[in-house]
């Protein structure tokens, strides 16, 4: 077992390895002349991105002091998120490459058909090319003759009226070149040398360093722009959403009954105090008959988090507000967390039920439980309970609904997957739990999946927005 663990270890440092690399050479390597200032700046950012981001990691499984938590969470899960998009925009850049190149070649085609001069380089309005300074003509000397100083090769005395008028004393003259020109030369050798010798010119980018440049950049910008928006979205709270569930066995007393289900809201390092509060505050806002926090509230001790989880004590419901663990609970401490959530005034099902006037409320523990000897226990939360009632079972896992079919649980209210959290982990999500998001139907037993309150690792969401849900329980029975 240590040895496929090992194994698969070292096969996410080597893919993590070889996506950085690949991103480093196309926005750093391709977009650079060669070795300078720019290059190992890029360079540097390459290497320091990928060690915060497994320090940040590190820190928070590893109970490191809560002050170095927060001193890495910030770049280092911020940088998990960026080096996704970075890698997802530069391999899209690899369609528009070559389209690009073509383009140019075209336009480059084009000018040279018109010019009669081939060029390789970028466009002229975006190359740098030399300062831009006059031509002298060059004046064929006659055949024979020869170059005197301080007269132009070939200019014939008869013609000296016509000739451009002298610079004034204080004028700078141009060098002369003092050696005799050979015998029949009909032009002055390379007139423009003596300028671009004396003022040196940034030679202007290629073709392909000024595509890569392009590419790069739009690929730089595009994942900056996606992380930054997901960032805000998840920073400035979930948003509610409301669904209707049908009930057949419901009363028609408890028709538009409403349960506000929150999940994963994830306090840590990064997310506090005044996360929670503006999730209480949503929570609220939406008057709610009961309240159901189905897990993952907390990603770390009590001792750091609990001034952190201090507001749900503020969260207000005419039936109360009710808690079950998730898999994070038992990775920071689980039963110091239920002790504390119990002084903030909620209800944790430990695999245990609890009988409301309308319908049977129970609890199921996480699956991760298991390696603490306190997993879930169907048959101890709903033995003993009267089948004609309705049943909401709250369970962290959407893959618990199997267990909750057999037992003829009605409505299984679950988190756990972020809705994927950043895209594409949705299609990773899809591939672990039945639903990813959303209300679906499971036999006789009916899930819903919130996509969560907050965000694990990077305080990012993309194709997957946090949300608060506000579950409308609906009677179909006379």
């Amino acid at each position: 077992m240590v040895v496929v663990f090992v194994l698969v270890a070292l096969a996410v440092l080597a893919v993590l390895a070889l996506g950085h690399w690949y991103v480093w050479r196309r926005l750093v390597r391709d977009t650079t002349r060669g070795p300078g200032p720019a290059r190992r700046a890029g360079t540097a950012v390459f290497v320091a991105g990928p060690l915060l981001m497994v320090s940040a990691l590190a820190a928070e499984r590893s109970g490191a002091p809560f002050w170095l938590q927060r001193a890495l969470a910030w770049p280092g899960f911020l940088w998990m998120a960026l080096a996704l998009y970075l890698l997802l925009a530069v391999a899209a850049g690899e369609v528009l490459r070559p389209v690009l190149n073509r383009t140019l070649a075209r336009r480059a085609a084009r000018r040279t058909a018109l010019t009669g001069t081939a060029s390789t380089t970028a466009p002229a309005p975006l190359a740098r090319t030399a300062a831009a300074a006059p031509a002298t003509p060059a004046t064929a000397p006659p055949t024979g003759g020869l170059a005197r100083p301080g007269r132009k090769p070939g200019a014939d005395p008869a013609s000296a009226a016509e000739a451009p008028e002298t610079p004034a004393p204080d004028a700078h003259p141009a060098p002369v070149d003092t050696a005799p020109a050979a015998v029949g030369a009909h032009a002055d050798p390379a007139p423009d040398a003596r300028v671009t010798a004396a003022s040196p010119a940034q030679p202007a980018p290629t073709r392909r360093l000024f595509v890569s440049r392009v590419v790069g950049g739009t690929a730089a910008a595009a994942a900056a722009a996606t992380v930054g928006q997901g960032t805000y979205g998840v920073l400035r709270g979930p948003r509610v959403k409301r669904v209707t569930v049908a009930l057949g066995k419901l009363p028609r007393a408890a028709h538009g009954f409403r349960i506000a289900v929150v999940s994963d809201i994830h306090l840590g390092p990064i997310l506090g105090r005044d996360f929670t509060q503006r999730v209480v505050d949503t929570v609220n806002a939406t008057q709610p008959d009961l309240i159901a926090v189905v897990g993952d509230l907390v990603d770390g001790s009590v001792k750091d988090l609990g001034p952190a989880a201090a507001p749900l004590a503020r969260l207000r419901a005419r039936h109360g507000a009710y808690f079950v663990t998730g898999n994070h609970e038992y990775f920071s401490g689980a039963e110091q967390w239920v002790a504390e959530v119990r002084t903030l005034g909620l209800h944790p099902l430990e695999n245990a039920r609890s009988e409301l006037p309308y319908f049977d409320l129970a609890g199921v523990n996480d699956l991760q439980g298991e390696s603490e000897g306190q997993g879930p226990d169907f048959d101890r939360a709903l033995a003993g309970r009267d089948p004609a009632r309705a049943c909401v079972l709250l369970a962290h896992q959407p893959v618990q609904i199997h267990e909750s079919v057999r037992h003829g649980v009605d409505l299984q209210l679950s988190g756990h997957t972020h809705g994927g959290q950043l895209w594409p982990g949705n299609l990773v999500a899809a591939a672990a739990n039945p639903t990813v998001a959303g209300l679906d139907r499971y036999g006789d037993t009916q899930l819903y999946v919130t996509r969560g309150a907050g965000a694990w690792g990077p305080p990012t969401r993309v194709g997957a927005p946090s949300d608060v849900t506000v579950i409308e329980l609906a009677a179909t029975r006379a």
